[in-house]
């Protein structure tokens, strides 16, 4: 009979919170990171990897290169880090954040009436 693997014992954005604490911490960083600040900083870390989509096609940005992938790959990262940083100072708890909006969300757009739609929840 196969065992499920055990569950970890902190959840891993709790430990991501842990890490970039300890992180600030280690280089003085703390007094920086005022959430207004780090809102900011994660603000310009989404348009640096809405950057990289900028002039691409519809297809193209399906097809990055591996080199293109990498830095996607690390400004993706960027904006975690500071979400994940934000949540922390403000005492959020990010997943179960994701899962009370996407409750929501489920509301706002029922799968029977947004199904294959773009539409908004206000025009379905």
């Amino acid at each position: 009979m196969n065992a499920d693997p055990p569950l970890p014992s902190v959840d891993p954005l709790t430990e991501l919170a842990q890490a970039l604490r300890r992180f600030a911490d280690e280089r003085d960083w703390d007094r920086f990171h005022a959430p207004k600040n780090l809102a900011m900083a994660l603000s310009v870390e989404a348009a640096e990897l809405l950057e990289h989509f900028q002039w691409l096609g519809e297809e193209e940005s399906k097809r990055l290169s591996p080199e293109k992938l990498a830095q996607v790959g690390e400004e993706m990262a960027d904006v975690l880090l500071y979400l994940v940083r934000l949540a922390d100072k403000l005492g959020i708890d990010l997943a179960q954040a994701a899962r009370r909006k996407m409750r929501v969300n489920a509301q706002k757009y029922p799968a029977h009436l947004a199904h294959g739609s773009r539409r908004k929840y206000t025009e379905l």
